[in-house]
């Protein structure tokens, strides 16, 4: 059977809350039967897994076209079809995510601290799976894996809520999952995936605390408000990735050119991609046009205030609301700004507290933009592009979390455990 015949499941003998309520229970279910497994065991699902996104990459990819036929008549833009659309290379990146999380040191059982009070008693803090997971997101149908892979590998069970456009691909990629659990002899409702695209579907997950203990949303900021709004579970958010990057007076021009045409160009339609090109007064003659050239000539609007606009004639005059859009596309908002206070400033009053950069050589300039700017994930010299947690070391991400509580930045193995403490003594009683 192929997989867009066993993802063609359109009925089902239960209505959507029903339907929920068995996923929250088997999830819960599993999850208890998940912790007392071994690294080995849950390491040994993952390369199955692996295993079996290769065996049917054939069958991952017709899922795929079929997703991509509906997408492109739904008229999806070019930049969500990218996120959307799979290959041979894509594929094998999704085998190898699941082979690096397996890779991973696993955090459940690590002790954190350790240490012993005046009356003997030996106190650790240990890391502890969160529990049960529900994950919603959209369009990119990597996320199936990564967030299934990173789900186990940190001891959790997981309940995923894919995106309508990535449904049948989706499927395939999760009954790989799937497999890969059943040959570690693990419980196979570990990882499991919404059967349905019935947007009532959301609303029930967001309900299912008792069975639910954090929910992960990675989408649109549509999505965002309404996970926020309508969640009765505490959430782990991941926001717009407004992200910026701002060549300073310091700037080597080489540098700037390679790090900025990167950090917009490379993929357009991740939340890493920089929005908006902050540049120096100091350095806007030399620098711009060249830089404004070469994102031109690689396809990318460029919208500029004044002063961008008198440098290059092909600028389009920014709006006001230009500051503050995710484009996810080749369009790119640029200032120019007196000085590293106001680049700062700019990033407070406009930015989503994701990802920024600074192009400098000027050691003190870049620590004090590192230290002053209130956002996730900050680089020196380095392409937006980098804020990703398989780049980060971390095998994969469910999301960049913009938030403060529990987890901020990429979300990986760590990010999904919380702790407990245990507490060991020799018969101590309190006075």
């Amino acid at each position: 059977m192929s997989a867009i015949e066993t993802a063609e499941i359109t009925t089902l003998d239960e209505d959507t809350g029903a339907l929920m309520t068995r996923l929250g229970q088997a999830a819960r279910a599993a999850g208890s039967a998940l912790g007392p497994a071994s690294t080995e065991a849950k390491n040994a699902a993952l390369h199955a897994a692996a295993a079996e996104i290769r065996a049917r990459s054939g069958d991952i990819l017709e899922a795929n076209a079929a997703d991509m036929t509906a997408a492109r008549e739904s008229n999806l833009s070019g930049a969500k079809l990218d996120r959307l659309a799979l290959d041979d290379a894509r594929i094998e990146g999704i085998a190898k995510g699941l082979e690096d999380v397996a890779g991973l040191p696993d955090p459940v059982g690590d002790v954190m601290a350790y240490w012993t009070r005046p009356n003997g008693l030996r106190i650790s803090r240990v890391r502890v799976p969160l529990g049960v997971i529900g994950i919603i997101y959209e369009s990119r149908p990597n996320v199936t894996a990564d967030a299934g892979a990173l789900s186990l590998k940190s001891g959790n069970a997981a309940i995923l809520r894919g995106g309508s456009e990535s449904h049948y691909s989706s499927r395939a990629i999760h009954e790989c999952l799937r497999l890969g659990l059943l040959a570690a002899d693990l419980p196979e409702a570990v990882i499991q995936l919404v059967p349905t695209s019935d947007r009532v579907a959301v609303g029930e997950l967001l309900r299912l605390h008792e069975y639910v203990d954090i929910i992960v949303p990675r989408g649109g900021r549509s999505l965002i408000e309404r996970v926020f709004e309508d969640s009765r579970i505490p959430v782990i958010a991941h926001l717009d990735g407004l992200c910026h990057v701002y060549v300073h007076g310091d700037a080597d021009l080489t540098m700037a050119r390679d790090i900025v045409l990167n950090a917009k160009m490379r993929r357009t339609g991740i939340c890493g991609a920089a929005e908006t090109l902050l540049v120096d007064k100091s350095v806007a003659e030399t620098h711009l046009p060249p830089i404004i050239g070469d994102l031109i000539d690689a396809g990318c609007e460029v919208r500029g205030d004044t002063a961008t606009q008198s440098l290059d004639g092909r600028v389009t005059a920014a709006r006001e609301e230009d500051w503050t859009t995710e484009y996810l596309d080749a369009i790119l908002s640029v200032r120019v700004v007196d000085d590293l206070d106001a680049a700062i400033q700019h990033i407070e009053t406009y930015g989503s507290h994701h990802t920024e950069s600074i192009v400098t050589d000027d050691t003190e300039a870049a620590e004090r933009f590192l230290n002053e700017v209130d956002s996730a994930i900050l680089l020196h010299n380095a392409s937006t592009q980098f804020a990703d947690g398989g780049e980060f070391g971390m095998g994969a991400e469910i999301g960049i979390s913009t938030g403060r509580l529990h987890a901020r930045g990429p979300v990986g193995v760590e990010q999904l455990t919380t702790f407990k403490y245990v507490v060991h003594g020799s018969g101590q009683v309190r006075p």
